[in-house]
Order: structure tokens, then sequence, then C-alpha cells
């Protein structure tokens, strides 16, 4: 879905990454594209607000700070609270991202699954390119993905398979003090990784993962946003890019 071509003048023509191509008048073509739909959305601030809550009592249970400590424990609860949130927010994130799993294969063509695998030959060559551009800057700049590029779609991907260790190894430390079902459904890791101390220490190596992830995650995306100007970060908040209009010559 798409919304009629809109000119943007100026002093400067405006390229395709935001930058200044000369001196006139000429409006450069830009189109609204519906890239990040509802949903999409909905997960990514779902996931957002959980993964941070998720790190920061995640490390607070793993090292404690000695918060109160002239209080008797019986008179306060605030490493309880932190618990609680640390379980509440990892049931949230588990069940919005099975959410996350079926809009891949009912969703717009930008949130199916087969952006998250390259597969093919152009995928595999954007790859080289954004890693050429972004990491190695050897390049001064690729083609523009309307939605995710390649390489930041198998990173994604990464990060889900991260995800799920995250998820069972964390129901699998909540089966000994818990009866419900779902954490009950992964006792076996325990014994499978040599005991707690095992499953605990993958846990908390992951956290620092998704500690690093959301650095870059935050940094890559307002670069993108800068380099490329096309609505980066807007897009998702109300799912709209703008993209270079195809029938215009330059």
């Amino acid at each position: 879905m798409s919304t009629p071509s809109a000119s943007i003048k100026g002093k400067g023509r405006l390229n395709g990454w935001g930058n200044h191509e000369g001196w006139g008048s000429h409006p450069v073509e830009y189109r609204r594209v519906y890239v990040w739909e509802m949903p999409v959305r909905a997960y990514h601030w779902i996931n957002a607000i959980c993964m941070v809550l998720l790190c920061v009592t995640g490390y607070l249970i793993g090292k404690p700070i000695r918060a109160f400590a002239a209080v008797e424990a019986y008179q306060q609860y605030w490493f309880g609270w932190i618990r609680f949130i640390h379980f509440a927010s990892a049931y949230v994130w588990a069940f919005n991202f099975l959410a996350r799993i079926y809009w891949g294969f009912v969703g717009n063509k930008y949130a199916k699954w087969n952006n998250f695998f390259p597969l093919t030959r152009k995928q595999r060559q954007e790859i080289v390119d954004v890693v050429k551009t972004d990491v190695l800057q050897t390049k001064l700049h690729g083609g523009i993905s309307t939605g995710h590029n390649s390489l930041a779609a198998f990173i994604y991907f990464l990060t889900f398979l991260a995800f799920c260790v995250q998820c069972i190894t964390g129901f699998a430390l909540y089966s000994s003090m818990s009866n419900s079902f779902i954490p009950r459904m992964f006792t076996w890791i325990v014994p499978l990784l040599g005991g707690e101390m095992g499953v605990r220490q993958v846990h908390h190596i992951f956290l620092w993962f998704f500690v690093t992830f959301i650095v870059v995650h935050i940094y890559l995306s307002f670069y993108h946003d800068y380099i490329e100007g096309r609505g980066t970060i807007s897009s998702i908040i109300g799912g709209w890019k703008f993209e270079r209009d195809p029938h215009q010559k330059d």
C-alpha cells in the first residue's frame, strides 16, 4: 500500500541517501510506503520493553545490590519484586514471540519469514555490501532496502535463536520453584547442562548478548535514519517509510 508521490523541494536536490546532489529547485520525488504493520510495531515495542526489563532484573538477580541492608529481610520485598518483574516479563516476551511467528506467515511482504534467511544470491550479495558499508566502511553506500536489509534480517534470525535459548534456560531455572506447566516442560535441560550452575551460566552469557544487541541496534537505527533520510526511526512508530520514486528520471 502506498500513497501518491510527494515532491521534496529545497535549495539542494536530495539523493536517495539524503545528501545534496546539487543546488537548484528541481524536486526529488518520494513515495510513502506502508512497511511495518501494526502487529509488527506492537511486537517491536513490547519486545523492547520486555528485553530491557529482563536484562536489568536478570543482572540484579545474578548480582543483587545491597539495598536497604539495615532493614530486616521480612520488612522488605524489593528483591521479590525484582524476581516477579523478571518472571512476568519472560512470559510476556515468550507469548509476544509466538505472535510474531504467526505474523511471519500472514503479514505483508516485509514481515515474511523468507526475509530472514539469505537463500538467494541477491540477499547474500546485499549482506556483503552492507558489511563493506556499515562495518568495514570500504564502500560509500550500497542499495537501500525498503524493509530490513539482508544482513539485519539474518542477525534478527540469530537473535530469535538466542531468544529461544534464553527462554529454554530461563524456564529450566524456574522449573525447580514452580509447578506450572510451561516451566516443568524444561526440567530435562538442567541435567543436560550439568546442573543448575551450567544452565545459569548459559543464561547469563546470553544476557550480555542481548545487552550488546540493544546498543548496536539503537546505534544502527539512528545511523541509517541519518544516512538514508527516509524515516527509519519514525517508521517503527507509524509504519511508513519513504522511498525514491522508481519512475523518476535523474
